[in-house]
C-alpha cells in the first residue's frame, strides 16, 4: 500500500482551532487541518510552512508536534504529523477550501472530519483547555 506523508497545522488562536472544509477530491466537502505533503529534501515543519502559504496566503510559526497519526484508508496510508501553530502575518486567503472555521473545545465535534483527523480531537480537546 502507498504511503503518503504530510504535516498539518492545528492553528491555535485563544480558546479556538482553526478548520477548513475541502474543496475537491474523494473527500470533497469533510473538514480537516490546513497542510499538505512533504516533498523530497523537506522538514515537516518547513512543508508546512510552504503549503500554508500556498493554500491559505499566510505565513505561520512552527511549535511544538502534537501527535504523528498514522490511519489506513481504503486506497493509501497516512502519515499525519501535526503540529501547534501560530499565523505571524498575512491576509489569509481559501485558494484550495471551500470554507473555514475558528472552532471553539466544544465546537470540535460540530463538522464532519476526515476520519484521521478524527483521532486527534480528542488530543486537541486537552490542548484548548
Amino acid at each position: 500500500m502507498k504511503t503518503i506523508e504530510v504535516a498539518a497545522a492545528v492553528m491555535k488562536h485563544e480558546d479556538k482551532i482553526f478548520a477548513t472544509q475541502r474543496g475537491y477530491g474523494d473527500f470533497k466537502g469533510f473538514w480537516e487541518f490546513p497542510g499538505g505533503k512533504i516533498e523530497a529534501g523537506e522538514t515537516p515543519e518547513q512543508a508546512l510552512k510552504r503549503e500554508i502559504k500556498e493554500e491559505l496566503n499566510i505565513d505561520i510559526e512552527v511549535g511544538e508536534l502534537i501527535s504523528t497519526v498514522e490511519y489506513d484508508y481504503p486506497k493509501f496510508h497516512l502519515t499525519m504529523h501535526c503540529f501547534v501553530c501560530t499565523l505571524i502575518s498575512g491576509d489569509m486567503i481559501l485558494k484550495e477550501h471551500e470554507a473555514s472555521k475558528w472552532l471553539t473545545r466544544d465546537m470540535l465535534d460540530s463538522v464532519d472530519w476526515l476520519p484521521a483527523d478524527r483521532d486527534l480531537i480528542v488530543r486537541l480537546k486537552e490542548i484548548i483547555d
